[in-house]
């Protein structure tokens, strides 16, 4: 496997933990409270926390953030651009690993600058495909 590839699987795995780290905060899964609305349909959440508000939004901007990654990661390694590209995928991965606890701590514009950080990052992914 390519290093571009072991990139995609790292950010598939830092987004499963963050998704899981969205809706264990949110809801307060380590009480016997949270574990009932874990595992229901989720139609009735109580009001999250001020951490748990933003697990949640650091999830889904983890996500969001992915789908980019992702496109641009496959897509230079079918063209065969993949050597090119990992510089990128690193820059963007590593600053997304610093920026959930960033987020979670709630260090705003500290927070901000390192999300900018990773779209440097797909921002090279991309040069190396044009």
């Amino acid at each position: 496997m390519t290093r571009l590839l072991d990139f995609v699987v790292y950010m598939t795995l830092l987004t499963w933990i963050s998704i899981m780290l969205g809706a264990a905060l949110r809801n307060r899964e380590w009480t016997l409270e949270g574990m009932k609305v874990g595992l229901s349909n989720r139609d009735h959440l109580p009001e999250a926390t001020a951490l748990g508000g933003r697990a949640e939004r650091a999830a889904a901007n983890t996500k969001e953030n992915f789908i980019l990654f992702a496109a641009l990661a496959l897509t230079a390694q079918l063209a065969g651009l993949g050597e090119q590209a990992t510089a990128g995928a690193a820059v963007f991965f590593w600053a997304r690993v610093v920026y959930l606890p960033v987020y979670l701590l709630g260090i705003t514009y500290v927070r901000s600058a390192i999300w900018g950080v990773g779209i440097v990052g797909l921002g090279m992914m991309l040069l190396a495909l044009l």
